[in-house]
C-alpha cells in the first residue's frame, strides 16, 4: 500500500502535485468552516446553495463545452482558436444573461420561494462570466501539464473565499458573505491561471477562420455534451433548488453542508485523480485506440480510496458534525449518513467520466444524464406526492442514483475497451 501511494509514474506524481495544492485548497474552508457555522445560519448557507446551484447549472454550459475540445488536437494552434471560440460563446451567453437577471428579477424570486435571493441574481451574469473563463483556463493549463500552477489556483481561490466569507460574517449578518466570497474566489483563481496562458501560448496565432473550421469539426460537443452536461448540473442543482421549494431553505442548509463535507475527498482527490486520468486516457487512446489499461489502473485506484475514506466514518457523521461545526448542526451529519453510499459511487464514476470525452461519445453521455435528470426530479415529485419527510426521501434519492451511477461505471469501462 505504501509503494502504491508513492508518486513513482508520472501519473501518481501529476495527481500528487494536484492534490497537493488541492489540500490546501480544501482545508482552508475545512478550517472556516466551525467559525462558519456559528456566525451564518443554516439558512444563510441555504441561500448560499441555492445561489451556487443557479450559477453552476449555467456555468457548466458558459463554453458550449468546446472547453472539453482544448486537449484533443495536435498542435497549439488548433486548442488556443478553440480556447477563443470557447471565450467568445461564454462572454456571449453571459450578456443574455443580464435580461433575466435585471428585467424579471421580482418573477425570479418569486419562483424560487426566496426574496433573499432576489438582490444576488444581478450578480449571476458575471459569476457565469467568470466560470466560463475558468473552464478554458483550466484546459489550457492541463494541455501543458502546468498541474502545479493549477493547484496554486486552487490555493488562490480559497485563500480568497476565506478571507470573505469571515471577514464580512464577522460584521455583517446574512447570507452577504458566504455568497461574496464565493464570488471573489472565482476572480481569484482566474487572475492565476490566465497569467499562465499569456506565457505558454501564442495568441497571435488566433485566426477566425481556423475558429470557425474547428466550431464545425467539434460540433458534437454543444451538440450532445453541453446537453449532456445541462442535464448532469441539473440533476444535481436542480434537485437543491427543489428542495428550498418543497421543503425548506433550512432544509436545503443542513443538506448543503452535508454535500459540502462530504464531497470534499471527490474535489480533493477525486477531481485531481480525473485531470490526470483524461490527459493519460487521451493519449493511449491515441497511441493504441483504446484507453482501458488506464481506465483499469485508475479504477482501482479510486475504489481502494473510496472504501478507505468513506467507510470508517458512517457511525460517527452526527458526532462529528456536533462537535466540529457546533449542536446545532447534528441533523446534518445524519443527512450524511443517508447520503453516504451514493457518495461513494459518484465518486469513482465521476473521475472516470471524461472516457466519454476522450472517445467522442457524446450522444451516449447525454443519454446517460438526460435519464439521470429524469430520474432525480421524479425521485423528489413522488416523495413530494407521498408527503416523504426529507430523510425518506434521502433514502429513496440515495438508493437509486447509487446503483445508476454504477450503471455509468460499466458503460465508461465498455468505452475505454473500445466495446461500445
Amino acid at each position: 500500500m505504501i509503494k502504491w501511494l508513492l508518486p513513482q509514474s508520472e501519473f501518481s506524481k501529476n495527481v500528487l502535485t494536484l492534490m497537493t495544492g488541492t489540500t490546501i485548497a480544501q482545508a482552508i474552508p475545512v478550517a472556516i468552516t466551525p467559525i462558519l457555522t456559528r456566525i451564518y445560519t443554516p439558512e444563510d448557507f441555504g441561500v448560499l446553495a441555492l445561489f451556487v446551484s443557479i450559477t453552476a447549472v449555467l456555468g457548466a454550459i458558459a463554453n458550449g463545452r468546446y472547453e472539453l475540445a482544448i486537449m484533443l488536437p495536435e498542435h497549439d494552434d488548433d486548442a488556443i482558436n478553440v480556447a477563443a471560440l470557447g471565450l467568445l460563446i461564454s462572454i456571449a451567453f453571459s450578456f443574455i444573461l443580464l435580461l433575466p437577471a435585471f428585467f424579471f428579477n421580482e418573477s425570479l424570486r418569486t419562483l424560487l420561494g426566496n426574496q433573499s435571493i432576489g438582490f444576488w441574481l444581478y450578480f449571476v451574469p458575471f459569476v457565469v462570466l467568470l466560470m466560463g473563463f475558468y473552464n478554458v483556463l483550466n484546459y489550457l493549463n492541463t494541455r501543458k501539464k502546468l498541474y502545479r500552477d493549477l493547484a496554486t489556483a486552487n490555493v488562490y481561490k480559497a485563500t480568497a473565499m476565506a478571507s470573505v466569507q469571515l471577514g464580512v460574517g464577522f460584521f455583517r449578518s446574512g447570507a452577504a458573505g458566504l455568497v461574496s466570497g464565493h464570488i471573489i474566489s472565482q476572480i481569484a483563481a482566474n487572475y492565476r491561471l490566465a497569467r499562465n496562458t499569456a506565457e505558454k501560448y501564442d495568441f497571435k496565432r488566433l485566426n477566425w477562420t481556423k475558429m470557425k473550421r474547428l466550431a464545425v469539426r467539434y460540433l458534437d460537443f454543444p451538440k450532445f455534451s453541453m446537453w449532456a452536461v445541462l442535464a448532469n448540473t441539473l440533476a444535481y442543482n436542480l434537485t437543491n433548488i427543489l428542495i428550498s421549494l418543497y421543503f425548506n431553505i433550512t432544509t436545503l442548509g443542513f443538506y448543503s453542508l452535508a454535500q459540502k463535507i462530504l464531497n470534499m475527498p471527490a474535489s480533493l482527490i477525486g477531481k485531481s485523480i480525473g485531470q490526470v486520468y483524461f490527459q493519460e486516457a487521451t493519449r493511449e487512446k491515441n497511441q493504441t485506440g483504446k484507453a482501458i489499461k488506464t481506465f483499469n489502473r485508475t479504477s482501482k485506484k479510486l475504489f481502494i480510496l473510496s472504501v478507505l475514506m468513506f467507510l470508517p466514518i458512517y457511525y460517527f457523521l452526527p458526532i462529528i458534525f456536533k462537535v466540529v461545526f457546533g449542536e446545532d448542526w447534528v441533523i446534518a451529519g445524519k443527512y450524511g449518513q443517508l447520503i453516504l453510499p451514493f457518495v461513494m459511487v459518484q465518486f469513482i464514476s465521476s473521475a472516470l467520466s471524461n472516457t466519454n470525452n476522450i472517445f467522442e461519445k457524446q450522444k451516449l453521455a447525454l443519454a446517460w444524464q438526460v435519464g439521470l435528470f429524469v430520474l432525480s426530479v421524479s425521485i423528489l415529485y413522488y416523495s413530494s406526492l407521498k408527503l416523504y419527510n426529507f430523510e425518506s426521501f434521502l433514502i429513496l434519492y440515495s438508493s437509486i442514483i447509487s446503483l445508476y451511477y454504477a450503471f455509468l461505471y460499466v458503460i465508461l469501462r465498455s468505452v475505454a475497451r473500445g466495446a461500445l
